[in-house]
Parts: structure tokens; C-alpha cells; sequence
């Protein structure tokens, strides 16, 4: 049933949202804190009038849901359409507002001059504290909409916003979080390369002074597009902030006929009250509350053992009889073998495109190998990079127009493989039918779906980009996977975490989050990726005694401690390590076993900690019980290091607290000693006044366990 309402309001677990739809425009009046149930929002609405500013509007331009240039809105506007050149001032009035359910509304309005409906869609659960919110563009016109741009609703800042905490990196240190004053301007990061990239993951957080781990007010936001992407932070000269996330489109990219329409990316944005942690442990909460997220509960994640770094490409049977063995031995549940399977592919440079397997490596197919590792216990999984082709390929000989390109300008040299263009029909069939069959001849529990290069020349077989229409084919071929393979995992993968968004993950069940398994780099990736993405969700290895990537030796205690608070897995060569490492490789699988089910469904507290140190712990959502890591990653200033303060606990209750990891530990400390056997301590006084740290080598840290008593 449809209304106009002067203001609508949902109501989160602790936050409110009001939105003003008295001006014909929609705008939120309050996203934050809780408010009172019988609050007037005309009252809100006059605590926030201004008067008229000097040299500027009687009446200011709305900061709507989508500020619009026919509103005279003088900051980014969040539609840019325009047909032809003409019909590009955009102004909608609210024709509808129709309340979906207690947790959902859909705000429609409509320009018929530009012929233009835009829908909001926005979304906030009772038991939940992430805003879901979306646009829809409809061509209600007679001729072609050019659309440049159309951002998901638009969220105004509160006047106390102080501190931008945005995403960059690189391949192998993905994820790094870097904090800038919000300052009048426009913040403006866009990606271009066709994933989410390695450098700017799409992701923003908005800091209330002053904020931390656990206290303080605090906004994220995180667009989910798997491709390219645009996020504007800005202030205006009125000291009105807002944050604008959307698809960023080529020239020319989408063109809407005449009764189509475009949905942005969702948009999902989470307050907290309770610092950075707060922030995430709404995104987790939100994120394991997904229909789609029930598969991954309906067994423990299993513990990989992936190929990559034990054989590269060199495909020996002989050698993976030996690691599959060795795999069980220690305890792995999976076995996934890696690039280097298929027909052609003794290198990086043929291959890709001819998914079939290559009967010179394989002679009796990968029917030996399944059987060995089904025989083991374990379960069974593939590499695959379906949107990639060599031109040494028999796909790219035969199809050479399969390619995204921008003929004649050259393709760059890239990894020695160029991009399929999934927005062709006939490109996504044919894939299809070579993964559909593979899954179907072989007993494939997961698939690790690999993307190893940027989209740089974004053009399809017309001229037009092509990024918009690729990833849409992607998310088609994925789901259809999903719907004809219902039992098979797929992990997202792209050269590590370049490809890693909420989008994404509604069409697979794992995000490879670095190429690099250096347990010291693996900290701050994993820091950077919870503050949005789940444990159970994120792939983290144990590597090999030498990374491969960074040169770097650390010890395998390490090396566990770090892999074990995600999707714990081995990627080393384990039948060169020690008889000694190869025992403390075992013990860490089990450790992970007796404790995944919490890491994997408790809540996140990040510990705020000096730049030497990394730690934070995993509670259960019932508070019995909990997982604290301390890492040391260099030498400290003094002596000694401060105190352990730890977060989440019942303060009410006592706790046995047992060091757990490492299983040899150094027993200099009186503390650490005492705490190998479990001391009852009180939860109060573990989190206002804290553990003494021992005093440990860098590179070197402990797990604590710690259990209610009662």
C-alpha cells in the first residue's frame, strides 16, 4: 500500500534512522544513535533548521538520497543522465513511499520532464545496526538515458565527524588502513582496474572524535561492486558532510532504452557506538545473519592444504601422492590443488582458457589423485581461472574477439593472459559448460576461482566499456554454478584480495585475502579486512618457513597463531619441514579445531596497542568463554611492555585463563608460567587493569584461553 508520509523511521538494535520526505526530496534527518521511541521527528527537524547564510540560498539545496544539479545541489551530485547532451538537470518529487515491512521502505520519485524515476530502497533490521540501502534508475522516457553516473543513497555525517580512515595497499599487502582529517573539500578515490583492486578496496570508515577500538562514535561504509568503483567523502562550505558510493562507469558505459532501469551496488553502511570493533562486530552480525551465509554453518570450515607453494607447476603424481598423505597426517580436511592441472599449463604463459586436464601430466585424468585424497578423509579442490585466456590457448586461437580490448590501442603486457568478456552470451556459455563439467566428472567440493590481472583496456566487441556488463556476467556464471552445484564452495580469489566486496560474497563462501603468507605482513592485512569481513570468510595460511614473497623467516609458532583466527589453512611444503615443525604444525590444526566454531561465530574485539604490538580477541556471543592473541612485531623501547587489557568479558564473572599457544612457551615470566596451568581471574579486573606482558623476541607473541567459571 503506497503513502506519503512526512518522515519515515526504521529503528536498529541501536541505531535510528529518520528520513525527511516533507520537500519532495528525501533526506536523512538522523542516521546514528538510538533515539526515543515516541521522539516527534518535526521536533529533530527544527533542531536542525539553519537560517539564511550570507552569499548563499535562502533555502539550501537538500542533501537528498541522491542530490540532484536540478535541485541546484552545489556539491557531487549522486545522478549524472542526460540524453544526448540535453535533459541532464535532473529534479524528482516523491510520487510513493511504500513501507515493505517493519524493517524495509522504498521511497520512489519521479521527473517527468528528464523522464526519470528514481527508487531508494533502504533497509535496517531490529536486531541489526547495518543500514542497507540502494538507488534504482528507470528510463520512463521515449529515447535513449545516458547515465554517467548514479550513486547509492547518499548519507549525510554528523557534525562531529573529525577523521576519514580509507583502504590502500598493494598486491601482497592489501588492506592498509590510512587516517586523514575530514576536511571542507571532496575526498575522491576511484578505481579503475576492473576488480575491487588491491589498492582501493571499497571501503570507508568515518571516525568521531575521539575513537578507538572500543569507545567512541563511529561510521563504515562499504560499496558492494566487484569492479570499478568511485567514493566521495566531502564537506561542503555550509559544514554539511556526506559520503556517495557508486559504480564508476566509462564513457558511454550505460545506456538505459526506454523502460529499463539500472540498481546501483548496495550500499551498506553500519554505525556504532562502541569504536572500530562495534563497527565490525555489526558487519559480521550482519554478514552471518545472510540466508546464503547458513551453508557455510552446516559443517566446521574445513582446514585447507593448498598446493601452490609446495609444487608451483611442477605437477609430479608421485609428490602429490606424498602430500597428500602428509596433508591428513597433520590434520588438513581439504586438499586443493592448485594452478598447473590443466592442458598446456606448464608455465604462466599457456593455458589458460582450455580447462580440461592435461592428459601428458595427467594420464589417467585426476581420478587417481581424488581418490587418493577421498581415501585420506579430505575433501577435494581445484584452481581455476575462468575469465582469463593465454593467447596461447586453443580458446584464444579459435576466438580471438573473446577479449576485452581497445583495438587499436595494444593491450598491456599483463601476466601473460588477457581478459574474457563475460558480458558476451556466448563467452559465459561456453565457460560454463567447461566448469559445469568438471564439477560434474570429478568429486570437486570447492573451487578456488582465481583472477590474476586488472581489466586494463575496458572496451567490449562495440567499442563500449565493459566492465559494468562483465562483472553482471560474472555474478550470472557464478550463480548458475551455485544453483547446479549447490554443495560446491568457491573462494574468491584475485591474485590475493583484489577482488573482495559484499557483492562477491553473496555468490561465494571465502576471500582469499593475500597472496602473501608472511605471518608479520598477514597482521595488518587481516586487521584491515575484518573491520569488515568475518573470520570464518577470510582464507589465511600457514606458509612456508621462508616466505616466498617478502624473503622473511619467521617461526611456524607464529605462523599458526596468525593463520589460526581466519579460514585456517597450510600452503608449504610440508614434507620438507622437520619432524619438530611438522609437530607443531599438528598441534596448531588441532588448536584450530578445538576452538574454530568460536573464532568463526564470536564477536571481534580489537585491542588498542602501541604500533610494536598487534592484539585482540575472539568472545562468544554468550560471553562464556574467549580467544586472546598478542603478537610483538619489534623490540620495545623499555624492559618491559605495558599491560594486557582485555575487552567483551563478563565483568561480573570469573574466568580460568590458560595459555594455550605456543605449547612450548618461554617460562620467564612468573605470570606466563602460572597461566600454562590456568589461573581464575576476574573479568573486571582483566579488562580495567590488564595482564603484565612478558617480555618476548619480536616476531613472537601467545593465545590465551579463557573459560567462565559457573
Amino acid at each position: 500500500m503506497s503513502s506519503s508520509p512526512s518522515f519515515v523511521r526504521l529503528d536498529g538494535k541501536a541505531s535510528t534512522l529518520i528520513v525527511d520526505c516533507r520537500d519532495g526530496a528525501p533526506a536523512i534527518l538522523h542516521w546514528g544513535p538510538k533515539l526515543a521511541g515516541d521522539l516527534d521527528p518535526l521536533s529533530l527537524a527544527l533542531m536542525a533548521a539553519r537560517e539564511e547564510a550570507p552569499c548563499s540560498p535562502a533555502v539550501a539545496a537538500p542533501l537528498s538520497l541522491t542530490p540532484l544539479a536540478g535541485q541546484g545541489f552545489p556539491g557531487t551530485p549522486g545522478l549524472r543522465a542526460h540524453r544526448d547532451g540535453q535533459g541532464w538537470a535532473t529534479w524528482t518529487r516523491i510520487e510513493r513511499v511504500d513501507q515493505i515491512d517493519t524493517a524495509t521502505v522504498e521511497i520512489a520519485s519521479r521527473d517527468d520532464h528528464t523522464g526519470v524515476v528514481l527508487t531508494h530502497r533502504l533497509e535496517l533490521r531490529a536486531d541489526q545496526d547495518v543500514l542497507v540501502a540502494s538507488t534504482t534508475i528507470a528510463n520512463v522516457g521515449d529515447t535513449v538515458l545516458i547515465v554517467d553516473a548514479c550513486a547509492a543513497p547518499t548519507i549525510p555525517l554528523p557534525a562531529s565527524a573529525r577523521h576519514l580512515v580509507n583502504f590502500d595497499g598493494r598486491w601482497a599487502g592489501e588492506f592498509q588502513m590510512r587516517r586523514t582529517p575530514l576536511q571542507q573539500g571532496s575526498m575522491v578515490r576511484e578505481n579503475r582496474r576492473g576488480r575491487t583492486s588491491h589498492d582501493a578496496f571499497p571501503g570507508l570508515i568515518v571516525e568521531c572524535a575521539p575513537a578507538g577500538e572500543a569507545v567512541g562514535e563511529v561510521y563504515g561504509f562499504h560499496l558492494a561492486a566487484s569492479g570499478n568503483h568511485k567514493i566521495v567523502a566531502e564537506t561542503l562550505s555550509d559544514a554539511r558532510a556526506f559520503v556517495q558510493m557508486s559504480e564508476l562507469f566509462m564513457p558511454g558505459e550505460l545506456r538505459l532504452a526506454p523502460g529499463s532501469e539500472y540498481l546501483s551496488p548496495t550500499l551498506y553502511a553500519a554505525y556504532s557506538e562502541a569504536g572500530l570493533s562495534g563497527m565490525s562486530q555489526a558487519y559480521h552480525a550482519w554478514m552471518r545473519a545472510r540466508p546464503q551465509h547458513q551453508r557455510l554453518r552446516a559443517k566446521p570450515r574445513p582446514v585447507h592444504y593448498n598446493t601452490w607453494e609446495a609444487v608451483y607447476f611442477d605437477h609430479d603424481q608421485e609428490r602429490l601422492a606424498q602430500l597428500v598423505d602428509a596433508a591428513a597426517a597433520i590434520g588438513a580436511e581439504r586438499f586443493v590443488l592448485d594452478d598447473g592441472w590443466f592442458k598446456g599449463r606448464r608455465s604462466d604463459k599457456a593455458g589458460l582458457g582450455d580447462w580440461t586436464v592435461d592428459e601428458g601430466v595427467y594420464p589417467n585424468g585426476l581420478k587417481p589423485l581424488t581418490d587418493r585424497v577421498l581415501a585420506a578423509g579430505m575433501e577435494f579442490g581445484l584452481w581455476v581461472e575462468p575469465e582469463m585466456v593465454n593467447p596461447d590457448s586453443d580458446l584464444f586461437r579459435a576466438h580471438p574477439e573473446w577479449v576485452l580490448g581497445c583495438p587499436p590501442a595494444p593491450q598491456l603486457s599483463f601476466r601473460n593472459q588477457l581478459v574474457l568478456d563475460f558480458g558476451r552470451a556466448e563467452v559465459r556459455e561456453h565457460l560454463y559448460g567447461l566448469l559445469d563439467a568438471l564439477l560434474t566428472e570429478h568429486p570437486i567440493s570447492y573451487l578456488k576461482w582465481d583472477m590474476n590481472r586488472d581489466i586494463s583496456h575496458q572496451g567490449d566487441a562495440d567499442g563500449a566499456g565493459g566492465v559494468q556488463a562483465h562483472i553482471a556476467g560474472l555474478y550470472e556464471v557464478l550463480d548458475r554454478l551455485r544453483a547446479n552445484h549447490s554443495a560446491v564452495e568457491i573462494e574468491s580469489c584475485a591474485s590475493g584480495g583484489g577482488r573482495a566486496d559484499f557483492g562477491i560474497l553473496e555468490r561465494t563462501d571465502r576471500i582469499w585475502t593475500s597472496d602473501s603468507n608472511d605471518a608479520l605482513d598477514r597482521l595488518s592485512i587481516q586487521k584491515g579486512a575484518s573491520m569488515f569481513i568475518p573470520a570464518e570468510l577470510m582464507g589465511a595460511h600457514v606458509g612456508p618457513t621462508d616466505c616466498h614473497i617478502t624473503g622473511r623467516r619467521v617461526s611456524m609458532a607464529t605462523r599458526v597463531q596468525t593463520a589460526l583466527f581466519g579460514h585456517f589453512g597450510i600452503e608449504a611444503n610440508i614434507l620438507t619441514l622437520t619432524p619438530e615443525e611438522r609437530a607443531e604444525l599438528a598441534q596448531g590444526v588441532a588448536l584450530h579445531k578445538l576452538f574454530r566454531d568460536l573464532i568463526h561465530t564470536g564477536a571481534l574485539h580489537r585491542l588498542d596497542r602501541p604500533e610494536n604490538e598487534v592484539a585482540f580477541g575472539i568472545v562468544a556471543e554468550d560471553r562464556s568463554q574467549a580467544l586472546f592473541a598478542y603478537t610483538l612485531l619489534h623490540e620495545q623501547d623499555a624492559y618491559f611492555a605495558g599491560r594486557l587489557k582485555l575487552a567483551g568479558l563478563d565483568a561480573a564473572a570469573a574466568y580460568v585463563v590458560t595459555l594455550v599457544w605456543p605449547k612450548a612457551p618461554p617460562l620467564r615470566s612468573p605470570l606466563i608460567e602460572a597461566l600454562v596451568d590456568g589461573v581464575v581471574l576476574d573479568g573486571r579486573s582483566l579488562m580495567a587493569v590488564g595482564l603484565q606482558l612478558p617480555r618476548l623476541h619480536p616476531q613472537s607473541g601467545f593465545i590465551l584461553h579463557l573459560s567462565r567459571q559457573g
